[in-house]
This record gives structure tokens, sequence and C-alpha cells, in this order.
């Protein structure tokens, strides 16, 4: 899981992904800043670190990749998302499962708006479904 700012995406996540309750999967937050870490760990993530360094070390890692669009865009979030970091979440292995939130000037072509709520049931139907093709 990647966010930034207050990492209130990242919150709402980590919930609907703790509420499966599956031992199979282990949260690991990372923020761009030790504020969204912070708050992210406290909807019960397993583990978290902040920062560019953090987020290349421990994406190598990791099966799939959980945020909004934004995290593969240099300098989005307003500006919080360094190249290095946008770099890293784009040319690493993991399955990335994006939700698409607006962002500064790009447009999703069809890609129709959805409220928050309903992107977030979508990618846990997604993550179900891969976690049930593992078995």
């Amino acid at each position: 899981m990647l966010d930034g700012q207050g990492g209130g995406i990242g919150v709402q996540l980590v919930k609907a992904l703790a509420s499966l309750d599956d031992e199979r999967i282990e949260i690991i937050v990372l923020g761009t800043n030790a504020v969204a870490t912070a708050n992210m760990l406290k909807s019960g993530a397993n583990r978290g670190a902040s920062g560019e360094n953090a987020v290349r070390m421990i994406l190598p890692e990791v099966d799939i990749v959980v945020g909004p669009a934004a995290i593969c865009f240099a300098n989005a979030m307003m500006g919080e998302i360094t190249p290095g970091v946008a770099q890293a979440v784009s040319s690493c292995e993991a399955l990335k499962l994006l939700l698409p939130l607006r962002i500064h000037r790009v447009i999703q072509i069809g890609v129709e708006r959805e409220p928050l709520p309903h992107l977030i049931e979508h990618l846990v139907s997604r993550i179900k479904q891969i976690l049930s093709e593992g078995d």
C-alpha cells in the first residue's frame, strides 16, 4: 500500500483489506511522509515505512502494490511522489492495483468516475479473486 499526504486513501484501503481477515495477507504500508505512514499503521497495517528509500527497498519484495494511480506519476500529490518513487512503482515486478482517482492534468480515457468507496470495493473483490486463484 502506497499513499501520501495524510494517508487518507491508504487508511480506507488498509481497513478494507484488514477486514478480509486472511492470514495470507500482510499489509505493508509505505507513506511518502511519516504522517501518512503513521495513519495507515494505526488503521491496521502489519508494518510500514516512510520515504523514497523505503519505497525502493520494499517494493521488490511485495506481490501486489495498491494505491491511487498517482503513485506512478512523478511530482503527483503536490510533489510528494518523487521521480524515484514513481520509477520504483512503475518498474517493480509486482502486480499493481491502482485506483483511478483524479490526477492533476491527466485524463484517464475509458475510466468512469466512481465514488472512492465503490473503487475500494472493486479493489477488495479483485484481491479476493487473486487469493482464490492461488488456492
